[in-house]
């Protein structure tokens, strides 16, 4: 098994086309997280041209609402939760700069495209282990709409984020890789 590669947010035009389906990845920097009810607000100031809560250009969002920070520790358990939900919104974002996502599940048809179009990387991140996920988080900061509890937008620094590229620029699908792969034939 190959070495990880090493990235630091925010990404490249360079970083994203390094990446293949399959490639483990230590990220490390700030990333923020946001999930749906987050997005739809962000797509929203988008359309009404207002500006957002943080610049898009190379940014890492993570699907993630963590639990309570337990003492001592910045956040606490930060698993991955499903990405289809942030589907309606993925292209709206990548096309503003977003250059990549952190998920768990296949992305839409939709989502792909804009990947493959705009020059952005979906990861898969290990579900159920939040706890460990955690681990990685050395900072959290809520930075917009509080209101949303777990959901609201924070700002995470990290390091060695451990992530799976799975989907690429070039239309690479680790979900149906994988799939078709291991199909009995």
């Amino acid at each position: 098994m190959s070495e990880p590669i090493r990235l630091t947010t925010p990404l490249t035009d360079d970083d994203v086309k390094r990446l293949r389906i399959g490639d483990r990845v230590l990220l490390s920097g700030v990333i923020y997280s946001a999930r749906d009810a987050a997005h739809k607000r962000l797509v929203a100031l988008i359309k009404e041209g207002k500006p957002l809560p943080f610049d898009l250009q190379g940014q890492v969002i993570y699907y993630m609402g963590p639990s309570p920070a337990p003492p001592g520790r910045p956040i606490g358990a930060a698993g991955p939760t499903t990405s289809y939900r942030m589907d309606p919104y993925a292209p709206e974002l990548i096309a503003n700069g977003l250059k990549g996502m952190i998920g768990k599940g296949a992305r839409n048809a939709e989502v792909k495209e804009a990947m493959k179009k705009y020059g952005a990387v979906y990861f898969a991140a290990i579900g159920g282990a939040g706890a460990l996920m955690s681990q990685s988080i050395l900072s959290a900061e809520v930075i917009a709409y509080p209101e949303l509890g777990p959901e609201a937008i924070r700002r995470l620094e990290v390091k060695d984020l451990p992530i799976v590229v799975a989907n690429d620029i070039y239309g690479g699908d680790l979900y149906e890789d994988g799939v078709k792969r291991y199909a009995l034939s």
